[in-house]
């Protein structure tokens, strides 16, 4: 059995439909895919009704933007109730971050020689539950300004960029109390890529799972293979599940994020959503 438990489509930052996204993940030989969209819910009916239809089970998922001590952290969750309050009206005060920050991202471009309207940002993001830096992105891809998605991230969007705006992200801790309350199972993605090592200590995830938290999204093409043997070290220790996965965003990323490219071992599926 091939399971692949985080990808993103475009109702977030991914460029498939969730049904493109699944039959893609049948293409792929996979099994199991979970549909993980940045801080929305809004492609689980489509994504599962294909799954239905093409006979690869959808787990219904999403990807939270949190922060720990300042830090920029992804907390995936799994099958949780979408409709639970507290939880609801947490991802809402997270996406009405990403919306809000537009115009200065928007007025930072525009006086550096780059103009982009409101309204072809809104053009790129079409279905997704909202707006935000790749979408941007990807208008500057269509002004011809850059040639691609990546390039607008090397010092314009990143953090501390050109163009770069801080937003609203949930607090890691609450956040997986948050998913836990709502029934679901929590899981940190790609614990080690970017700047997230220096908050993530072993201490921190003594906290974590203190907390609730699940598992550790320790395969992933963000870690090599010694931060990889470190997080199943941890998770061991801690008695996490390890999970494995491709954070497939279509065209959206470049081709070694392909659906598959790393997934999560059967035994360790049970553990988590058995």
């Amino acid at each position: 059995m091939r399971i692949d438990l985080h990808t993103h489509s475009n109702r977030s930052d991914g460029t498939d439909t969730p049904a493109e996204l699944v039959a893609g993940a049948r293409a792929a030989g996979l099994d199991v895919v979970a549909l993980t969209d940045h801080d929305a819910t809004t492609g689980w009916d489509d994504a599962v009704a294909a799954g239905q239809s093409l006979g690869v089970h959808v787990v219904r998922g999403i990807e939270i933007s949190t922060r720990l001590h300042g830090r920029s952290v992804h907390l995936l969750g799994y099958e949780f109730d979408p409709d639970d309050p507290a939880l609801v009206a947490e991802l809402r005060r997270v996406l009405d971050g990403r919306e809000d920050r537009l115009p200065q991202m928007l007025d930072k471009l525009a006086a550096h020689g780059w103009p982009i309207m409101m309204d072809e940002v809104a053009a790129q993001s079409g279905d997704a539950a909202a707006s935000g830096r790749p979408h941007i992105a990807d208008a500057m891809v269509a002004k011809g300004y850059i040639a691609h998605r990546d390039e607008a991230f090397n010092g314009w969007l990143n953090t501390g960029g050109k163009a770069y705006v801080d937003r609203y992200a949930a607090p890691l801790m609450d956040a997986v109390r948050l998913l836990k309350a709502a029934g679901g199972k929590a899981v940190i993605a790609h614990p080690w890529s970017r700047d997230s090592k220096s908050v993530l200590t072993p201490e921190a995830f003594d906290e974590l799972a203190a907390a609730g938290l699940d598992g550790l999204e320790a395969h992933h093409n963000d870690h090599d293979a010694e931060a990889t043997r470190e997080l199943r070290g941890i998770a061991a220790d801690l008695d996490l599940v390890v999970t494995g996965s491709s954070d497939y965003h279509g065209t959206g990323k470049s081709a070694e994020f392909c659906l598959g490219a790393h997934t999560t071992d059967p035994e360790q599926y049970e553990r988590l959503l058995g």
